[in-house]
């Protein structure tokens, strides 16, 4: 996991060859003039999802994985916490591996939390449990999608 600011996004830019590319397209689009949904930057490769959700207790938020794509979870509007434990330790599957979703559900309760504010992001490896969504009120946000 990685937890950062837009303002400083160079060095971990250099992490994968696609970061640089997720960073300038998210610092270079109005997210206001766009509806929620799936936003395709460089095909099935790098995309980013916009979405509005309703923030969710700790004890509300499931924890989940992904193991063809990394997340950079970036909140736009309202402040967003997470949930994060290594996948190591998720031994409680909730919901099988679903291959189209790129997705598994844990009962595992995360081991610690992280607060992101406006203009912070997460990025969250295959070997990141996370339980995002965690706040109060509506939170709108973008989750790229970042082949691994």
């Amino acid at each position: 996991m990685i937890l950062g600011s837009l303002k400083n996004t160079g060095t971990i830019e250099k992490y994968h060859p696609l970061f640089k590319k997720a960073f300038d397209f998210v610092k270079a689009s109005d997210f206001a003039e766009l509806e929620d949904g799936k936003y395709e930057i460089q095909g099935s490769d790098l995309f980013l999802i916009l979405n509005t959700i309703n923030g969710k207790s700790e004890s509300e938020a499931v924890t989940e994985a992904h193991q063809k794509y990394i997340d950079i979870q970036i909140p736009l509007t309202g402040n967003e916490a997470f949930g994060w434990i290594p996948t190591e330790k998720c031994t409680e599957i909730k919901s099988d591996y679903d291959v189209q979703k790129d997705l598994i559900l844990f009962e595992n309760e995360p081991t610690n939390y992280i607060f992101l504010e406006n203009g912070d992001f997460l990025i969250f490896f295959p070997e990141d449990g996370h339980a995002p969504g965690i706040g109060e009120g509506v939170i709108r946000k973008v989750i790229v999608k970042v082949l691994v």
